[in-house]
């Protein structure tokens, strides 16, 4: 099997076998990852919300493996967690421009490059973004334009093959800051579901998820194109 290039965003990991970009904001975990395996693994840091680094990661891809074959866009902020009579619209700017705009950056930046290898995008949505919880109307939001914007993809580009999935409760930093920082503002009917995932060790592990990203990022057949994946 040829070896594709795969960008990620919001970065922990590598794929095997695979040559990846990977951009998240901190410089210090990416370098990590490059010592693991510094010829398949670039890196790119920078805020998300600054939306020339989507630019960036293509031209890094094309000049350093030549090619690019697939988008995972992973990265997202739960910021700003208050309820909508408290809330700031500057705040719910910053979340869109994070958790949604910054992937219409990528997209266009990348489509050029995917439309030549058949490539694939592959969307990390969220269960808020069809169910509402206490506090989380920005970024619920945001990922519920996520979906239409892969489902409008699919449309407009069809050599493509376009994916959001739901990864379900991961054991990562959003879900220690729901527990000990957001819970205080947050209906004690979701506060207790949180908690009680964490207590009863139902919280997924980043790893499950992560190799079923990967594996649709470089095979998800094309009959998933469009589709929102549970």
């Amino acid at each position: 099997m040829d070896s594709k290039t795969i960008i990620v965003t919001g970065a922990s990991r590598g794929i095997n076998s695979h040559n990846v970009v990977l951009l998240a904001r901190s410089t210090e975990p990416l370098e990590k990852l490059k010592e693991k395996s510094p010829k398949r693994v670039s890196i790119c840091a920078g805020d998300l919300a600054d939306f020339s680094l989507a630019g960036k990661g293509v031209e890094i891809a094309n000049k350093d493996f030549g090619r690019l074959d697939g988008l995972i866009l992973n990265h997202g902020i739960l910021e700003p967690a208050t309820r909508i009579a408290n809330s700031d619209p500057d705040a719910w700017r910053r979340c869109f421009d994070v958790n949604f705009f910054s992937l219409v950056a990528f997209i266009k930046a990348a489509l050029p490059s995917l439309r030549k290898t058949n490539g694939r995008v592959i969307f990390t949505s969220s269960g808020a973004s069809t169910k509402p919880y206490s506090t989380w109307g920005a970024y619920g939001a945001s990922k519920a334009a996520m979906n239409h914007l892969n489902l409008t993809l699919a449309a407009e580009e069809p050599s493509l093959t376009c994916v959001s999935i739901r990864p379900g409760a991961v054991d990562t930093q959003m879900q220690m800051d729901i527990r000990d920082k957001h819970s205080e503002l947050m209906d004690e009917k979701d506060v207790s579901k949180f908690h009680g995932l964490h207590q009863q060790g139902k919280l997924v592990k980043p790893e499950q998820p992560g190799h079923v990203i990967a594996k649709l990022a470089v095979g998800a057949p094309k009959e998933l194109s469009g589709q929102f994946l549970e």
